[in-house]
């Protein structure tokens, strides 16, 4: 008889860990995810909703392979991927929760899948509803993302879903299907295992201009809105009006370049090969 000596990766070392204060009910709640994006649009959004929705801080995420560092906001930290709630919005005979899972920085290829794991067995937990991965991809730029986007305009909209029910819902925004292309990171590690499990899960791609200028990203804030218009359709009971975010790019803009460009404590523990703390 012969005996595996395989060990998988999950095994030999503990998944991450995710946090969220007692009390906090994220039953039915839209999920939404913003990892580092071409054009810190993912970060953008995340922001938007922050200040928008009143969202307050209520966990975060632990593993000894996740930056070891804290964002600074205001003279505050912030763990690097953290979680965020507030209070349900009701219009009428609807309410909308939404849940916002968020990070500035890259997270380490080797704990990706195993993070994922961990955030979707934590939906399952909490019964939250779907989960909604913001991204953004650029014409002839390496960002984990190969898109075949032949058009001549550079404000794409492109969506991608799970399950049959997910794709319903894209439909029903008028968000036109990627039909063919290669998504990396954890937009596509999370999709993948989403159709897997059956989960029904969807990621909103938005085209973004927001490439290196001076030797550093460039946040897009036009790319967000647009993404922002597109939430604003799945969640009937909450206006999310574009406008603002227009009229305060700029404001916005700086901020997230501020945030992210002073490292005060800088390692070298964090690289992850090719891949900038940017995305």
């Amino acid at each position: 008889m012969v005996i595996s000596d395989f060990v998988s990766l999950d095994d030999m070392t503990e998944g991450p860990i995710v946090e969220v204060d007692a009390g906090v009910d994220a039953s039915e709640a839209l999920i939404v995810n913003c990892f580092p994006s071409v054009g810190f649009v993912s970060s953008i959004v995340a922001h938007y909703l922050v200040d928008k929705l009143e969202l307050r801080l209520v966990g975060g995420v632990t593993h000894a392979k996740l930056p070891p560092m804290c964002l600074v906001q205001d003279g505050k930290p912030l763990p690097p991927l953290r979680v965020y709630t507030g209070e349900p919005i009701c219009k009428l005979d609807s309410c909308d929760k939404v849940v916002l899972i968020v990070s500035e920085v890259q997270i380490d290829n080797q704990i990706k899948m195993s993070l994922a794991r961990s955030l979707m067995n934590w939906t399952k937990e909490s019964g939250s509803g779907v989960s909604i991965m913001i991204d953004s991809f650029a014409k002839g730029e390496a960002g984990g993302h190969t898109i075949l986007d032949d058009d001549d305009i550079d404000t794409t909209m492109l969506g991608i879903g799970s399950t049959d029910a997910a794709i319903k819902m894209l439909n029903d925004i008028g968000l036109p299907l990627l039909k063919h292309g290669l998504v990396g990171g954890m937009t596509g590690v999370m999709m993948g295992e989403s159709r897997r499990r059956g989960l029904d899960s969807l990621a909103i791609l938005a085209e973004s201009n927001g490439g290196p200028m001076e030797g550093q990203p460039f946040p897009d804030a036009r790319a967000a809105a647009r993404i922002i218009e597109c939430l604003d359709g799945l969640l009937p009971a909450i206006h999310l009006d574009p406008a603002p975010l227009l009229e305060e790019a700029q404001r916005i803009e700086n901020q997230i370049r501020d945030m992210m460009a002073v490292n005060l404590n800088p390692s070298t523990e964090v690289s992850n090969g090719s891949e900038s703390m940017f995305g």
